[in-house]
């Protein structure tokens, strides 16, 4: 080997060495920066799924309150949205579990004040704000004690309000929301609930009562 051939490798040689120890400092910056994840969920479609888990669960708690001794009818429509609501808990839960968010919203309603979203009271964001539909205790404590078609009645009625809330709710998210499975979620329930709200109607109309305000 030449001299010049002999100086030319240990150049090359040095390069490499230059290139690797380069190569090895920067590689803890790079790194991280292209593995960072996205997120599971956006912080609107954890608070639209935490309010409503907390909704369907009310739903769910009401079909329960039922007194046995209801029209078929009226039972039957109660088991149905019962089981619906059952497995929709189960997915909310499971997404909230996904994102490590807890399945509670400590400020509910606050995930429909947006940029993109306004005309909505600025209220709903301040914590403890109700979601739309919702029971009081003493309306579902009245429930309980409610039998045959007094209990027909005022499930009716306080499904049918809670369905109607339920559908604002998911229609809202469905405006906010871009894609994704939430989305597609909020749309199905707006379909499905909608259907619900007129059986719930007609059968209120059947006993001759009114929807609540």
């Amino acid at each position: 080997m030449t001299r010049g051939t002999a100086i030319r490798a240990g150049a090359l040689a040095s390069l490499a060495v230059l290139l690797l120890v380069v190569g090895a400092a920067l590689r803890p910056v790079v790194v991280p920066e292209e593995s960072v994840a996205e997120p599971v969920l956006s912080a609107a479609e954890i608070g639209f799924v935490q309010d409503m888990a907390e909704h369907h669960q009310q739903a769910l708690a009401m079909t329960l309150r039922l007194a046995p001794d209801v029209d078929p009818a009226v039972a039957a429509l109660a088991r149905q949205i019962g089981d619906t609501q059952r497995v929709e808990i189960g997915t909310l839960l499971g997404w909230l579990r996904l994102a490590d968010a807890p399945p509670t919203n400590p400020r509910p309603m606050a995930w429909n004040i947006a940029p993109d979203h306004a005309g909505h009271d600025d209220s709903a964001a301040e914590p403890g704000a109700s979601m739309t539909g919702m029971a009081s205790m003493a309306e579902l404590d009245a429930l309980s004690a409610a039998h045959g078609r007094d209990a027909e009645v005022v499930f009716l009625q306080l499904m049918l309000r809670h369905h109607l809330g339920g559908v604002e709710m998911a229609r809202a998210a469905d405006a906010l929301l871009v894609d994704g499975p939430v989305k597609q979620s909020a749309r199905a329930a707006v379909q499905e609930q909608g259907g619900e709200i007129g059986l719930l109607t007609v059968m209120l109309a059947e006993r001759g009562a009114t929807a609540l305000r």
